[in-house]
């Protein structure tokens, strides 16, 4: 699963950026296919980022990645119990 995961996400953001450079360079008089191509890269980018959080988390919960430490953990510390 966390492989077919991945092909998604490197699709995803290939389509974002796809997209997105047809949105950004698309001729301003038209608007409709400039709001179909933005819409449909924000949808890669969406679609992105949610597989790459989601194959963070699954590398973390597996062992193949170490634990970040960089966010905050909300687990009690010794002596601070009320």
């Amino acid at each position: 699963m966390s492989k077919l995961i991945a092909i998604l996400n490197v699709i995803a953001w290939a389509g974002f950026w796809a997209f997105g450079y047809l949105a950004l360079t698309a001729d301003p008089a038209q608007g409709g296919s400039m709001v179909i191509a933005l819409l449909l890269a924000a949808a890669g980018a969406a679609v992105g980022m949610w597989a790459y959080f989601w194959l963070v988390k699954h590398t973390e919960a597996t062992g193949y990645a170490k634990r970040s430490t960089s966010r905050p953990r909300f687990e009690a510390d010794e002596g601070l119990d009320a």
